[in-house]
């Protein structure tokens, strides 16, 4: 069955129902710390795993689109980040990129996964990158869609402004009322009430600590040097209408990691969520050039 009849199948069913598909897991990755995470297991399949890291106003259940249409030929994972979901916080109050690229490192350890194609969305691109820089044999790809690229070079009061500026829009509006007021900045004028309500459905479901948490990694991360280390392959995409990330700025990343680059019309910055069938195919096609790349020469 093709990716498009795929999503045609699924598309009438309520999203609530479709990711219920998909349950919830846990896993310990050290003693008292476990990682939450959803997956779609295609058995015996020779193929990489697909591996699908999460933004700052988001979740694991926020792939549910990529499960149905991806988990069919692959082994697809999506974790819920330290501090969201049922995940365990990491140490830190002000963590670093690192910090988290541990604990993705521990999860992966844990399910069995020696090599991977990684996916990692705005903030959860920081992460991707990180953890590429430091493990590059694990990584057969690495694809950033929409990447946030952190304020770790930036001037400290740059930094320090926008930190505190997400940091108190957290604290007086909630995961709640950041859902119903920030959610429309995620996705471009042409999403549907149904990608609206998904976003919304993520976001109001974030853990203030976590959330707190990621806020201050987006403030010390830099992308951009993680990004000058790994050599392997690398692809950037982006929403044409992305207000979040722009799409110059993407465009930048994508220099500096001498990568493909390839803007996605009418998306915004939840893209995979609003335009799916876009996105799945741009994911489908560098997991099987990845395959092919790492010698699973069915996949040419």
């Amino acid at each position: 069955m093709s990716h498009a009849t795929t999503a045609t199948a699924h598309a009438a069913l309520p999203l609530e129902t479709r990711v219920a598909r998909f349950p919830a897991k846990q896993v310990a990755v050290a003693p008292q710390h476990i990682v939450s995470y959803r997956e779609a297991d295609s058995a015996h399949s020779v193929a990489l795993p697909l591996v699908l890291l999460h933004g700052i106003g988001s979740g694991a259940a926020s792939w549910v689109q990529q499960f149905e249409a991806l988990g069919a030929t692959r082994r697809v994972l999506a974790w819920d980040a330290p501090g969201y979901g049922e995940s365990t916080p990491v140490a830190a109050a002000s963590p670093v990129a690192s910090d988290y690229a541990s604990v993705l490192k521990a999860w992966l350890d844990a399910l069995g996964v020696a090599r991977c194609v990684l996916v990692g969305h705005s903030l959860g691109a920081i992460v991707a990158g990180a953890f590429a820089a430091a493990n590059p044999a694990r990584v057969a790809g690495l694809l950033l869609v929409s990447p946030a690229g952190g304020y770790g070079a930036a001037e400290p009061d740059v930094r320090t402004s926008k930190r505190d500026a997400r940091l108190a829009m957290l604290a007086g509006l909630g995961p709640a009322g950041l859902a119903e007021t920030r959610s429309a900045n995620m996705l471009s004028p042409h999403a549907d009430e149904a990608a609206r309500d998904w976003v919304r459905w993520n976001m109001s479901r974030i853990v203030p600590h976590g959330y707190a948490q990621a806020t201050h990694l987006l403030a010390n991360a830099d992308l951009a040097a993680d990004l000058t280390t790994f050599t392997g392959r690398v692809a950037v995409a982006v929403g044409a209408e992305d207000g979040i990330t722009l799409p110059t700025a993407c465009a930048r990343l994508a220099r500096i990691a001498r990568a493909s680059f390839q803007t996605v019309p009418r998306a915004g910055h939840a893209g995979y969520i609003e335009a799916p069938t876009a996105y799945n195919t741009i994911l489908d096609t560098f997991c099987r050039a990845s395959d092919a790349s790492a010698g699973n020469r069915s996949f040419e």
